[in-house]
C-alpha cells in the first residue's frame, strides 16, 4: 500500500536527510557528544581482552540410530535408512558416546588467571576451554561452582593477564546505560549496550539473587559474560534472559557482581560456598499490615514462624516480630532478609532490630550454618473438620470454636476455625484455617472463641486494617485484610 503525505512532509523529509548527509562528513565523536550519546569505544578497547570465550565439552550417552525399531530383514528398512534414520534393532540399540558442545562467556578476575563464569555454563562439563582474545586458548581447571547463586570459579595457567575492574552495584541506577561483552551465539568479542531497567528484581524460585534487569542484547552464549558501568567496571554477571523464542526480548538479569564476589572468594578458599541461616519464616509487611501492627510505615520481614531449637528462638524472636534492620543495615522487604542473613558467615553473631508490640528493641542472634538440601516443607496433614455452620461476620467469615478433638490435631491451646469464606477477600485465606490471634493498630489479641473475635471484628472502624495470625497445617503465618471486608 502506498500513502500519501502533504508537501510539508516532503519539505520535512528533505530537511531531515540534508541533516544526515552533513553529518556523514562530522567525526563521529563529535556527533556522540553534540547528541549526548554515550561512547564505548574506549570502555570496549580497555576491557574487551579481559572478556573470555568458554567451550564446554560434555561426553553423553545416546542409542545409535534415529529411526524406528526394525529388523534388517524388514522391506522398510532400507528406506529409512537412505533417508538418514538408521532404524535401530530390535531388543534394544547399544549406547554410543557423544560430545556435546555448548559455548558460554567469562571474565578475568586476577592476572594470575581466575575467570568467572556462570555455574550453568560448566555444570556437567568434562573439559572447559577458556579462548583469550590474542587467540590463546588455555583448558580450564573448575575450582569450584555455586548453584544457588549461578557462579562459578575457574582457573588456567597463564600469568600477567588483563582483568576486568570490580565497581559497585549499590551506585547503579536505574536508567543508566551498561554495557555487555561476551559471545552469542559463538560470536566472539560482541558488545551490547542498553540501561538498567530495574534493580532488585526477584525471580520465581530464587530468592537470594537480586538481579539486575537490562535491556542490552543478552543472548546464549553470553551466559557468563561481564556487564560494565561506563567507567568500565563490572557491575554483574549476565545469567538470565525472559524470551518466548530462546532469544532476546528485551528482558536480561544479570547477578550483581558483589554477591558474586562473595561466592567466588569463598570457592577460591574453600571449593565451596556455605551460608548463614537464623530458623524464621518471614512474609512481606504491605501497608495494611504494617497499619494494623501500629507501624509508621511498611518495611521489614514479618516473621510468620520460628524453628523450634533454631538461632531465632535461642535469641528471643517470636512469631509476629517484625525484622527491620541486621547490624544496622535496613531490611525494607522480606526478599532482603534471606539474601543478607546468608551472606554472613556461620558462627557469626548479628544484631536484630525488630518491632514488636509497637515498639522497636534490639536483640542478637547467632547465626548458623545452612544446609546444602535444607528446604521447609509445608505439612500435608488435614485441616480441622468443620462442624454445623455458623452466621458470616462482618468481614464474611463463618467461624466456630474449636473442640478438644480440633485443637491436639492442629497442635494449638487456643484458637477459632474459618469454616466458610462469604466474601470475596484479597489475602492468603481459606477454609480450615485455624485464628490464632487478631492484630490491630498494633495490639494483639488471642483468639479464644469465635464470639469474642467477631466482636473484636465489629468494633474496628470500617477500613481499619486488621492481621490474623493463622496456621494452615504445620505452618503458621500472617494474613491482613480491612475491617470492611476488602
Amino acid at each position: 500500500m502506498i500513502a500519501r503525505y502533504p508537501s510539508y512532509f516532503a519539505v520535512a523529509v528533505f530537511a531531515a536527510f540534508s541533516a544526515v548527509l552533513g553529518s556523514i562528513a562530522t567525526p563521529a565523536v563529535s556527533q556522540t557528544r553534540l547528541l549526548g550519546l554515550p561512547d564505548f569505544t574506549d570502555l570496549y578497547d580497555k576491557q574487551g581482552p579481559a572478556v573470555v570465550a568458554i567451550d564446554v565439552t560434555q561426553k553423553v550417552r545416546r542409542s545409535r540410530g534415529g529411526g524406528p525399531e526394525l529388523s534388517e530383514d524388514d522391506p522398510f528398512y532400507e528406506f529409512f535408512r537412505r533417508f538418514g534414520q538408521i532404524p535401530r534393532p530390535r531388543g534394544g540399540a547399544p549406547e554410543r558416546e557423544f560430545d556435546q558442545q555448548s559455548v558460554g562467556s567469562g571474565f578475568i578476575v586476577s592476572s594470575d588467571g581466575y575467570v568467572i563464569t556462570n555455574a550453568h555454563v560448566v555444570d556437567g562439563a568434562d573439559e572447559v576451554n577458556v579462548k583469550l582474545t590474542d587467540k590463546r586458548e588455555f583448558k580450564a581447571k573448575v575450582v569450584g561452582a555455586d548453584k544457588r547463586t549461578d557462579v562459578a570459579l575457574l582457573k588456567i595457567d597463564a600469568k600477567d593477564l588483563p582483568k576486568v575492574i570490580i565497581g559497585d552495584p549499590e551506585k547503579l541506577r536505574v536508567g543508566e546505560w551498561v554495557v555487555a561483552i561476551g559471545k552469542p551465539f559463538g560470536l566472539e568479542n560482541t558488545i551490547t549496550a542498553g540501561i538498567v531497567s530495574a534493580k532488585g528484581r526477584d525471580l520465581p524460585q530464587e530468592n537470594l539473587v537480586p538481579f539486575i534487569q537490562t535491556d542490552a542484547a543478552i543472548n546464549p552464549g553470553n551466559s557468563g559474560g561481564p556487564l560494565f558501568n561506563l567507567k568500565g567496571e563490572v557491575v554483574g554477571i549476565n545469567s538470565l534472559i525472559f524470551s518466548r523464542t530462546g532469544g532476546y526480548m528485551g528482558l536480561s538479569f544479570a547477578i550483581p557482581i558483589d554477591l558474586a564476589m562473595n561466592s567466588v572468594a569463598q570457592l577460591k578458599e574453600k571449593g565451596k560456598v556455605t551460608r548463614g541461616r537464623i530458623g524464621v519464616q518471614i512474609t512481606e509487611v504491605n501497608k495494611e499490615t504494617a497499619e494494623s501492627f501500629g507501624m509508621p510505615k511498611a518495611v521489614g520481614a514479618l516473621v510468620n514462624s520460628v524453628e523450634k531449637g533454631g538461632p531465632a528462638e535461642k535469641a528471643g524472636i517470636e512469631a509476629g516480630d517484625i525484622i527491620l534492620k541486621v547490624d544496622g543495615r535496613d531490611v525494607r522487604s522480606s526478599s532482603e532478609l534471606p539474601r543478607i542473613i546468608t551472606m554472613v558467615k556461620p558462627g557469626t553473631k548479628v544484631a536484630l532490630t525488630i518491632w514488636r508490640k509497637g515498639a522497636q528493641r534490639d536483640v542478637t542472634v547467632a547465626v548458623a550454618e545452612m544446609k546444602d538440601d535444607e528446604a521447609v516443607t509445608p505439612s500435608r496433614r488435614g485441616s480441622p473438620a468443620p462442624k454445623e455452620k455458623g452466621k458470616p461476620n462482618r468481614m464474611g467469615l463463618v467461624l466456630s470454636d474449636l473442640t478438644d478433638d480440633q485443637k491436639k490435631e492442629a497442635e494449638v491451646k487456643n484458637g477459632v476455625l474459618i469454616e466458610d469464606i462469604t466474601a470475596s477477600i484479597r489475602a492468603n485465606i481459606q477454609p480450615g484455617d485455624v485464628i490464632l490471634a487478631i492484630i490491630s493498630r498494633g495490639q494483639t489479641t488471642e483468639a479464644k472463641s469465635a464470639e469474642q473475635v467477631n466482636g473484636a471484628l465489629a468494633k474496628l472502624e470500617k477500613g481499619a486494617s486488621v492481621t490474623f495470625r493463622l496456621k494452615r497445617g504445620e505452618q503458621e503465618f500472617f494474613a491482613t485484610i480491612k475491617a470492611n471486608g476488602e
